[in-house]
Parts: C-alpha cells; sequence; structure tokens
C-alpha cells in the first residue's frame, strides 16, 4: 500500500503475517463466500458473519417465513443471504454490481460516493459492538500498554479504526505508536491465539469466540466507551433504488423491523442466534453468537436505527483525522433517508 503518510510504515499486510495464525479457532466455513446462484425473484444482499449484521440473516428468515404462510400464487420476491470474509470482497461486488445491496462499513460508504460509485445508505444495521481484545495471560491492562504492540483492525475504513484512535488519544497516543495490521475478523482470533497480534479490535463474535474460549478478554468495549457507535450500514445500488424501489423499502422495513424485535427481549434474540448460525448464514458455533447476546446484554443493541446526520458527520470527521477521507462529503451524497422515513414495520413472525 504506497502512502507519503508517515503512520503508512506501521500498517503492515496481513498476509505478512505467520500462516500458522490461520488456525482452526473458529468454524471452517465462516470465512467462506456464498457460491448460490442469485435466484431470479431474490435481492441478494451481501454481508459479514458479525453480529454487527445480524439484522439481515433475521430480516431474510423472516420474509422467508412471511413468503411461506402466504396464500398467493406464484413465485414470491425474497431475500438472499450472501456471506463474505472481509470488506474488500463486500466492497468489489456492490462496486461492480454483482451484489445490489449490502452491509457495508458506513465510512467506506462516504469514500465510495466521493469517487462517484453510485451507492446509498439506506438503514443503519445495529449500534455498539466493537471491542479490542487481548490475550488473558498478557501484561496488558491499561491501554497504555498497547504502546509499541501489534494490533489488528478489520480495514482502515472500520469504524472499529475510529475506535482504536479514540481510545489512543485519551492515553495521548497516535496510531505511529502502535504497529496496525488490516486482517478479516475471523481471522484475528486465530492470530491472538498463535501471538501474531498482541490485540485486536474489531466487530462480535470474533471478540466473543477468543473470550469464550478462556484465552482473551476485553480491554475496551464500545458499549462502554462509545455509546451511539455505527459501523456497518445498508447500502444499496442508485439503480436498484431508481428500478425497484418497493424491493428496498420492503427490504429496510424488514431490518428495522428486525432490530425492534431483536431488542424486545431476550427470547427473540436467542431465536436470533439460532437463525444466524444456520449454514445458510453466519455457519458459526451458537453458543459463541449466545454469548454476545448475554455478556453483557447490550454487547450489541439493534432497536435503535436512526440514521442521525450528526452522528454521520462525526464519524466523517473522525475518519478526516484518520486520513481515510480526504474531504466533508454533504449527507444527502451518500445517505438516502426517505426509505427509513416511509418504512412500515414488517412482521417478524419466527
Amino acid at each position: 500500500m504506497n502512502s507519503n503518510r508517515p503512520e503508512d510504515k506501521n500498517f503492515i499486510r496481513r498476509r505478512q503475517l505467520m500462516k500458522a495464525a490461520a488456525a482452526a479457532v473458529l468454524p471452517a466455513g465462516m470465512a467462506s463466500c456464498s457460491s448460490k446462484e442469485k435466484k431470479p425473484e431474490a435481492l441478494v444482499v451481501g454481508g459479514l458473519p458479525v453480529t454487527c449484521n445480524l439484522t439481515l440473516p433475521v430480516a431474510c428468515a423472516a420474509k422467508a417465513a412471511s413468503n411461506a404462510a402466504s396464500k398467493q400464487a406464484g413465485p414470491l420476491f425474497e431475500f438472499e443471504y450472501s456471506k463474505y470474509s472481509g470488506w474488500p470482497e463486500v466492497k468489489e461486488s456492490l462496486m461492480s454490481g454483482r451484489i445490489q445491496a449490502a452491509y457495508m462499513l458506513a465510512p467506506l460508504v462516504m469514500d465510495l460516493t466521493d469517487k462517484k460509485i453510485p451507492v446509498k445508505i439506506v438503514s443503519l444495521g445495529h449500534r455498539s459492538g466493537a471491542v479490542i481484545m487481548v490475550r488473558t495471560d498478557s501484561p496488558y491492562r491499561q491501554f497504555k500498554d498497547l504502546a509499541g504492540k501489534r494490533i489488528a483492525i478489520p480495514s482502515r475504513f472500520a469504524v472499529d479504526f475510529l475506535f482504536l484512535r479514540k481510545m489512543l488519544a485519551r492515553e495521548g497516543m497516535t496510531p505511529k505508536d502502535i504497529e496496525i495490521i488490516e486482517m478479516p475478523p475471523p481471522d484475528m482470533p486465530a492470530a491472538l491465539y498463535a501471538k501474531a497480534v498482541d490485540a485486536y479490535c474489531t466487530g462480535e463474535p470474533f471478540g466473543a469466540a477468543a473470550q469464550r474460549a478462556g484465552y482473551a478478554m476485553p480491554l475496551r468495549m464500545t458499549r462502554d466507551e462509545w455509546r451511539n457507535y455505527i459501523c456497518c450500514v445498508l447500502t444499496v445500488r442508485e439503480e436498484l433504488i431508481r428500478e425497484n424501489r418497493p424491493a428496498v423499502q420492503e427490504l429496510v422495513n424488514y431490518i428495522q423491523a428486525a432490530g425492534v424485535w431483536m431488542d424486545e427481549k431476550q427470547e427473540n434474540r436467542d431465536k436470533a442466534v439460532a437463525i444466524a448460525a444456520n449454514r445458510k448464514f453466519f455457519n458459526q458455533d451458537p453458543k459463541i453468537l449466545q454469548f454476545v447476546m448475554e455478556n453483557p446484554t447490550d454487547r450489541v443493541t439493534y432497536g435503535d436505527l436512526r440514521m442521525i446526520k450528526a452522528e454521520f458527520d462525526d464519524l466523517m470527521q473522525l475518519s478526516i483525522e484518520a486520513g481515510t477521507i480526504k474531504k466533508p462529503i454533504p449527507f444527502e451524497q451518500y445517505v438516502d433517508e426517505s426509505f427509513v422515513k416511509a418504512a412500515k414495520p414488517a412482521s417478524i413472525i419466527l
């Protein structure tokens, strides 16, 4: 990655890490990308197997359940989940038009629209849900203990990176004081276990996976440090809005309803775990997902999916300071609020 920025020398690529870090700590299917063919009546939506994307499997399952109960003749419109292992792959699929919708990193969408890629954010997907994990047998107890250490992040465009920067700033540190590695979230627990990294900052369940296994603990959590944190946002290509606005509206209706439903009671979260753990979606150990939902119960939240301009402005300013976005981008350029404003809660019967 070529750049003149001074801190770039502290970033190294994932492929430079020990290959031993790929040891199977998480289920083998977590990092694979769906190879299913798109059905003519399906809207394929890309996502990562992270609990920040959990409203997507719930929405897909709820829509399928509604279709199954319908007496309407002929094929019914549905949502189809397509699993990716990292943000670069999702970005490329959305840019190329191979998929028309996906959960994306909010700052990455801002940058794409600045580069004239025709995409729009149409809904949030969650709040909170990021952690900074260290080994339980490490001496790191204060954040400043990470000075000079190797820390993995999903992407420079990830809000996890902005969270890390926030924590560094509180200690009077900068990214130049640590060594930062970009790595797909599913690989992070294994890398920490193999001591290929000293810490990692990412969304769940990849913190919970290592914590539940007993070799890692959270050093910082967004639930404690950044309560209005948002990261993953539902993003669609503009041609989909032009050509099939009702499909986008229905998807937003289900995503918004899934968030409210999940935060209503623990029983609903338990059902969401069972859905997401399925091979059709995250293909993960349900006990790990359940750990996220219970330790503590607000580790990730979903009920408040409002798109608040001030919060996006804050994300943009943090991204500008991080150097991942070069200049302010108008809110209306990367967000289409009309679908959330017109949302009618879908029925979530699961």
